[in-house]
């Protein structure tokens, strides 16, 4: 059974998910990636979206634009990691409860979404036209004058996913958890190799 998250997001819809886990969102889901947290953060402009209880996913899409009718043709999750010096404080300033992208985050906003009960989810990369497919409506756009793949693009989307839990509300992060795994398993793994290397020189050798 698919776990559905409709906004507005609330912290007891957050809690309960874990790293790993695979969710779903219905309702509001914006665009924002690098300018629009370096304006929020750095510049200390007002937001024109009130983030409160909503869903941020880090891309730049590719709208075809006509009077009276955008129509979205490819949204494609952008590396979230672009966002990691800004992040927090975007999240603190803004309240946003939802952060979607590519690939992992690191341990300030691991902290973030600890402390403001947040949580950042993966698109799966490769899937931008499939992502388009889930795009209910496009409701409106803001600081258009960044570009379109720049700029806010607010979007009503239907069962949009899979989303999977990257960074859950306790502030556990999958990606350095793994990476720490992986470390500690590195001269295990290696121990064979190197032993099948040294009798391979001995026999050449010999």
């Amino acid at each position: 059974m698919k776990k559905i998250l409709t906004t507005p997001l609330k912290d007891e819809d957050l809690i309960p998910l874990r790293t790993g886990d695979i969710v779903y969102l219905d309702g509001i889901l914006v665009t924002g990636r690098d300018d629009v947290h370096r304006r929020v953060v750095r510049e200390g402009l007002a937001c024109p979206v009130d983030f409160r209880g909503l869903a941020i996913f880090h891309a730049g899409p590719i709208i075809k634009e006509e009077p009276g009718n955008n129509t979205m043709i490819s949204i494609g999750p952008t590396s979230s990691i672009r966002m990691e010096n800004d992040a927090a404080e975007f999240i603190a300033k803004t309240g946003v409860k939802l952060m979607v992208g590519k690939g992992g985050m690191g341990e300030k906003t691991s902290e973030a979404c600890r402390k403001y009960r947040a949580v950042h989810c993966v698109f799966p990369g490769g899937c931008a036209v499939s992502a388009a497919a889930q795009v209910e409506k496009i409701e409106g756009v803001f600081w258009r004058e960044l570009g379109m793949p720049e700029c806010l693009w607010v979007l009503r989307v239907k069962e949009f996913g899979p989303l999977i839990v990257s960074i859950d509300a306790g502030g556990r992060n999958m990606f350095t958890e793994n990476k720490a795994y992986y470390a500690s398993q590195k001269e295990i793994c290696m121990a064979p190799i190197i032993q099948s290397v040294g009798d391979f020189m001995t026999i050449e050798t010999s």
